[in-house]
């Protein structure tokens, strides 16, 4: 038995306890809000040392040199990786400041965001000679109007009275005009180029990806929701129902076809690039729009994918016909993947995965564009790294679902890496060759639109606090809205939450029931589900 003095002080010692460690806990939590702050600040003079230097050597040009601190007119340069047809006379359309006004919110900046609105509405012009990738011209242009239409006309009253008359929106509406020649096909699936004043051009090619004729329903079908015109919505979801019946006997489809004839011309496949957006528009459009329709199209491809393309934490690519792996490798655009895990729910799956770039990540300093998964080596040609904001989406998503502190230290990782490698005096280079960090003398919009979105709202979320967005693949903010709903029956929304407990095969291929893929069919859970994790 212990004596008298030694049990007063274990009972001292057992009252002190609770308060010591919340004493602990609270100078820890204090430690790690001041990390995030000083982050958070370091990711704002990230942006602005992008976004000033675009404005004072590039703007009102598409995108900044940052080593010659010039410009480049480079919307009709994306996806065309042969650079055929340029336009002549074409002298860019502001693509930095449209990719950048989301961003200018995010993080505050009022005064700039109606600065810029103004500039675009008295200047922007989309009656030019230029031929253009449909995809990214939709992603960039039409969903960064969008965006900006919908931050302009809530209601925080962020612009000054009088100012906003819904020029963007116009802006946008006349752009998604400019885009429905390009349906004009005998399956419906669109052409992947469009010239902006004359439609699509003589002899124009048939081929497109996955992607690119599947990756068009949020900003069309946004468009439609604003305007009240059902044409643009329509032309998008008729391409996207037609690529889903074009899908194999084991619900995968392929990377390229041909939208005359409706015949697959890749059948190797995965979830990099050419049909990594696919996925993420079905079950995003399923959030934004609320149609049954498209849950059961990404229900049936997640199954598929994770069936045939995952092996471990990674996911190599396989035959759409087969389901036989066809190459093995790592690509930078599949890093997107573990943040749409995260909004599906199935959270254990995301973060293994996620370690596995990080992984690379560190290996490098930066991800480089193409990793042999079989040989544990760099793609002998494919060794730069574009600013790509992917492994920092999916962080982001993943600390919001966990709020593990060390996803922030990723972040940390992110952003050191950046600075080190890719700041120059010009603003941030592109890194050509990741062996010898040689740089490339550009800086592509999406690392304002993304990057250094994501990272900074890693970092402080307060923009999301009691709202509800949904991002688009080039992450532009679409708000969650019950008017843009289908109505859903009462039996779908209680029947939803036990049909979901679905059967994920593993590699085996022998069932097993899981919570993971726990999506809740509610709308009311989303804000739970998406932002407030």
């Amino acid at each position: 038995m212990l004596p008298r003095k030694s049990m007063t002080w274990v009972l001292l010692l057992l009252l002190l306890s609770p308060a010591i460690m919340n004493l602990s806990t609270s100078q820890s939590d204090a430690r790690w809000a001041a990390k995030k702050r000083r982050l958070r600040d370091k990711v704002h003079k990230m942006f602005y040392h992008a976004y000033d230097n675009y404005m004072i050597h590039a703007f009102p040009h598409d995108e900044l040199k940052p080593l010659s601190k010039s410009f480049t007119d480079s919307l009709s340069e994306l996806g065309n990786l042969k650079l055929e047809r340029l336009p002549q006379d074409y002298s860019g359309s502001a693509l930095t400041l449209i990719e950048s006004l989301s961003s200018l919110v995010i993080m505050g900046n009022n005064t700039e965001f109606q600065s810029a609105v103004v500039w675009l509405s008295e200047n922007l012009t989309f009656n030019v000679d230029a031929r253009v990738n449909l995809f990214e011209c939709n992603i960039r242009v039409l969903g960064g109007l969008v965006s900006a239409h919908l931050l302009a006309t809530d209601s925080t009253d962020r612009l000054g009275k009088g100012v906003y008359k819904n020029q963007l929106l116009t802006l946008a509406e006349d752009l998604g005009k400019r885009f429905l020649p390009a349906f004009n096909t005998p399956t419906g699936l669109p052409y992947a180029w469009v010239n902006l004043k004359y439609g699509v051009m003589e002899n124009e090619t048939t081929e497109t990806s996955t992607s690119g004729c599947g990756s068009l329903i949020l900003e069309m079908g946004a468009l439609s929701r604003l305007t009240g015109d059902p044409k643009y919505e329509s032309a998008a979801l008729r391409a996207l129902r037609k690529l889903w019946s074009m899908r194999s006997s084991l619900n995968l489809l392929g990377t390229t076809l041909d939208v005359s004839t409706g015949e697959w011309i890749e059948y190797s496949t995965g979830i990099g690039a050419g049909v990594d957006s696919f996925y993420e528009y079905l079950f995003k459009a399923h959030i934004l729009f609320g149609k049954e329709e498209f849950w059961r199209m990404f229900h049936s491809a997640y199954i598929a994918v994770q069936k045939y393309f995952r092996h471990g934490p990674w996911y190599h690519e396989a035959d759409m016909r087969t389901g036989k792996a066809t190459y093995w490798q790592l690509t930078s655009l599949q890093a997107f993947w573990p943040g749409l895990q995260v909004l599906v729910g199935d959270i254990a799956a995301a973060n293994s995965s996620h370690r596995e770039f990080v992984y690379v990540w560190k290996k490098y300093g930066v991800l480089p564009e193409r990793y042999l998964l079989d040989h544990q080596m760099l793609h002998p040609t494919e060794k730069y790294y574009p600013l790509r904001p992917e492994l920092a989406e999916s962080t982001f998503y993943l600390y919001q679902a966990t709020k593990d502190p060390w996803y922030i230290e990723v972040g940390e990782s992110i952003v050191n890496s950046l600075n080190l490698y890719t700041k120059v005096d010009g603003g941030f280079a592109s890194i050509r060759d990741v062996t010898t960090m040689q740089l490339e003398d550009h800086q592509h919009s999406f690392f304002l639109a993304e990057t250094c979105k994501y990272l900074f709202l890693l970092f402080d979320d307060s923009f999301l606090v009691e709202k509800n967005y949904i991002f688009t693949t080039e992450g532009h903010p679409l708000p969650v809205l019950s008017s843009w709903h289908d109505r859903l029956p009462d039996t779908y929304i209680q029947t939803n939450r036990t049909l979901l407990k679905v059967l994920l095969l593993p590699k085996d291929g022998k069932p097993s029931t899981t919570d993971k893929f726990n999506v809740k069919a509610s709308m009311s859970s989303y804000n739970i589900e998406f932002m407030g994790m």
